[in-house]
């Protein structure tokens, strides 16, 4: 199974430490972007977590044809070089056409496949062809054990994979997170990211866009770090009523520490929990 530090082997990422994926849900200006980056890197670096910075650059499956999409590519591709040149810290960011992957490789280390694509081939494998990263998040529809054929797919051309996962519709306008499916997704033998924050929306709660419940991603967060996952993807944003997109379910950014102090406490507890009783079965 790749590890953390097999998948981000260019950036000396350590298996032992939790990583980290977070900024902003989209690129709103690089100030707000620069303002997370630097909070969340000194907190990361204080902590000895492995951090990426993650925003985008369009909001393509917003609910309402008149929702904000962020800062568009060529705009957003720059911001993202700057943050990256000034931070010094590897980048996230999602990819929703074939044709952006080769343009956006060139300056993120990351590419994202948003859950609701997570099956189309033809944007895998555009991802997968650029070499980097691709962090494929589980469709809402699909079963845990679905994801192995999005795995196949990209690790035809490419062997550094993430999968994440973010929620189940249960009904309408509702997501539940079945804990049983971080365990599940172990088996397509790479590094497991639970994504905390998109986990407690309520799509199109509000009609023409998505709502959410910001109460509900650190007791979920604390339960998936307890099964046992390599790492959290987490949007985070200074005033989260005030963002473009998902201001329900992002974090605060003042918040962001004694949250992040709590989770690298859970992943090394259980680290140690596994060290004990030696039986992945068991945990």
């Amino acid at each position: 199974m790749p590890k953390i530090s097999e998948v981000f082997h260019e950036y000396g990422f350590k298996d032992d430490r939790l990583t980290l994926l977070a900024g902003p849900c989209a690129i709103e200006s690089y100030e707000t972007c620069a303002e997370v980056v630097e909070e969340l890197k000194e907190i990361t670096d204080e902590l000895g977590i492995n951090y990426v910075f993650k925003s985008s650059f369009d909001k393509a499956n917003r609910s309402s044809i008149s929702s904000d999409r962020g800062s568009g590519m060529e705009a957003g591709l720059e911001v993202l070089r700057q943050i990256k040149e000034n931070y010094h810290v590897p980048i996230v960011t999602d990819v929703h056409e074939s044709y952006q992957c080769a343009p956006v490789a060139e300056v993120a280390d990351v590419l994202q496949i948003p859950a609701f694509l997570s099956r189309q081939t033809d944007l895998l494998l555009a991802a997968a062809k650029t070499g980097r990263v691709v962090n494929i998040k589980k469709a809402q529809f699909m079963a845990p054990e679905d994801i192995q054929s999005a795995v196949n797919k990209v690790a035809s051309q490419n062997e550094h994979i993430l999968v994440t996962e973010r929620g189940t519709m249960f009904g309408y306008h509702q997501l539940v997170v079945d804990m049983t499916s971080l365990i599940q997704m172990r088996q397509t033998d790479y590094p497991v990211i639970f994504d905390a924050t998109h986990s407690v929306q309520i799509p199109s709660g509000y009609g023409n866009h998505s709502g959410g419940n910001r109460d509900y991603v650190f007791p979920l967060l604390r339960a998936a770090l307890s099964i046992g996952i390599d790492g959290i993807f987490a949007e985070v944003h200074p005033n989260p009523p005030k963002a473009i997109s998902d201001q329900d379910s992002q974090l605060y950014l003042s918040k962001a520490r004694p949250i992040l102090e709590e989770a690298n406490r859970l992943f090394h507890q259980h680290l140690e929990n596994k060290a004990v009783y030696a039986d992945e079965d068991l945990l």
